[in-house]
């Protein structure tokens, strides 16, 4: 150390303001159709090519993609991670039951 400077020693602090994580559902999904179902997703495949599935409890927003590929943006909490995919889950599974009905 040069003579004269003093030794900086830096203390950060860390808060988890946002995670973002993956989840792969293996199978395809119908975006024009869950966005129909539901009012919370927003599916403008000229502007994105993803859906976008807003939850608010936890507050999250989930990109779903049509190769069943899910992107959950906004919870502080892994355990708000499971529990934001886990509504995406359900919406999926009510929509699937919606379409062999008619079927």
């Amino acid at each position: 150390m040069a003579k004269g400077r003093k030794r900086i020693v830096l203390k950060p602090t860390y808060r988890v303001v946002n995670i973002v994580a993956n989840a792969d559902l293996q199978l395809d999904l119908d975006l024009y159709g869950l966005a129909r179902m539901s009012h919370e997703v927003d599916y403008e495949p000229e502007q994105f090519p993803g859906a976008i599935f807003k939850v608010h409890e936890p507050k999250a927003a989930l990109l779903l993609f049509k190769n069943g590929k899910i992107i959950c943006t906004g919870t502080r909490t892994t355990a708000n991670v499971r529990r934001a995919i886990e509504q995406a889950i359900e919406l999926i599974k009510k929509y699937r039951a919606s379409v062999k009905q008619k079927s």
